[in-house]
């Protein structure tokens, strides 16, 4: 019996790993030997019996941790590589539980950018932390450089990620005799074997690389506790964040701060402390709304990751743009209204948590206050009741 991708539900992730190797002049060692049940191993050919027809990921699952049981030996030295932005860094906080977990006698080591690195340690999943500075194309000394630290820490295993051109580029720092690797490099032991993944939200995407290295579940992002000093002004208060930033190079992604300046008026009117939030890029902003509402406290640029992460823990809500603030709101059970323009697609990248309401409008400029107001109210008044996330379209 010869299997193909059609011997599995559309979507599920041995369809997707059958298909992307049908279409492989060189396809993954793990397709040639599924392929052909009949002769492979007994434990995998079972769980390939199991998963024919079957929708359930479990079952999926167990064929790839089958492979992982088969093929390859134990990996003692393993490589995190997720270089940037916040909300991408907070999304893999599911993955890096996942990654823990699995290597938990292991010593993992994270490979990011300076903006995550202090808070990466913090977070407990990591024996070391390695800094990228991200040396340019014309900057020989700096490639150098890190190659020399990637290849002091002997890997065994690499988990990419951020699966950029740039992360996949490093797998070339690692030869002659580059370690496992998960991911889209050229090559790859572990590829994400699926010619859709572009298409897949964030949080898909990485459970599905994961699952086909043998790492299955993968937990939803969930931020661990942060307790360090909050000032003075939140003591006793009941406050909601607002995050009025963005990509400066995508200000359509934003909500005019004028709208968030007349939210933070009505909120402060229903005697909440609105908190405007964010990287010190974003200071005029927060200056604006503070001067259109002087009950607002404005700490832009005034937070580490850290710091903002216990704010979200405690903060009654958060309403922000899609931005990394809003992603950390989300991990750490804070309830979120986040606003999406067309600039990019919820369905791709919007927050997953407890309670996350998405507002979308094709320009945000046209989005009403009271349409974000009303939802706020809402999210504050079911405080202690059961709430479902939900999404609102303005068209």
């Amino acid at each position: 019996m010869r299997l193909t991708a059609c011997d599995f539900p559309p979507g599920t992730p041995l369809h997707n790993f059958f298909l992307w190797n049908e279409c492989r002049r060189f396809p993954d060692r793990r397709y040639r030997l599924a392929r052909d049940p009949d002769r492979a191993p007994a434990a995998i050919k079972e769980r390939l019996a199991a998963a024919i027809g079957n929708p359930d990921i479990a079952a999926h699952a167990a064929v790839f941790a089958g492979f992982e049981a088969a093929m390859d030996g134990h990996s003692r030295r393993i490589l995190v590589i997720r270089l940037s932005a916040l909300g991408d860094f907070i999304q893999s906080l599911g993955p890096f539980a996942a990654i823990r977990r699995r290597h938990r006698e292991d010593r993992i080591t994270l490979l990011t950018t300076r903006p995550f690195a202090a808070f990466a340690a913090e977070l407990g999943y990591f024996d070391a932390i390695i800094v990228d500075e991200r040396p340019g194309k014309l900057a020989p000394a700096g490639w150098l450089a890190l190659r020399r630290r990637l290849r002091q820490g002997r890997f065994d295993r690499v988990y990419d990620l951020q699966t950029a051109q740039r992360s996949a580029a490093y797998a070339w720092l690692l030869r002659p005799g580059p370690p496992q690797w998960s991911g889209i490099a050229w090559g790859c032991s572990h590829p994400h074997a699926n010619l859709h993944r572009d298409r897949q939200h964030t949080l898909d995407k990485q459970a599905e690389q994961l699952l086909m290295a043998g790492i299955y579940p993968t937990p939803p992002p969930q931020l661990p506790p942060f307790e360090p000093v909050l000032p003075a002004a939140l003591a006793g208060r009941d406050f909601v964040l607002l995050a009025p930033g963005s990509s400066p190079h995508r200000p359509a992604k934003r909500w005019p701060a004028s709208y968030f300046a007349a939210a933070a008026r009505a909120l402060a009117g229903d005697g909440f402390l609105p908190v405007v939030v964010g990287s010190a890029a974003e200071a005029p902003l927060g200056r604006q709304i503070g001067a259109a509402c002087p009950a607002a406290l404005d700490l832009v640029g005034r937070t580490d990751l850290g710091q903002l992460a216990a704010l979200a823990h405690r903060a009654r809500l958060t309403i922000g743009n899609d931005t990394g603030v809003s992603h950390l709101a989300a991990a750490a059970g804070c309830p979120l209204i986040v606003l999406f323009s067309r600039e990019s697609d919820p369905a791709r990248c919007a927050p997953r948590g407890r309670l996350v309401r998405v507002i979308a409008a094709p320009d945000l400029g046209e989005l009403p206050v009271a349409a974000v107001t009303t939802a706020a109210r809402e999210i504050l008044a079911s405080a202690g009741r059961a709430t479902t996330p939900g999404v609102d379209l303005l068209q």
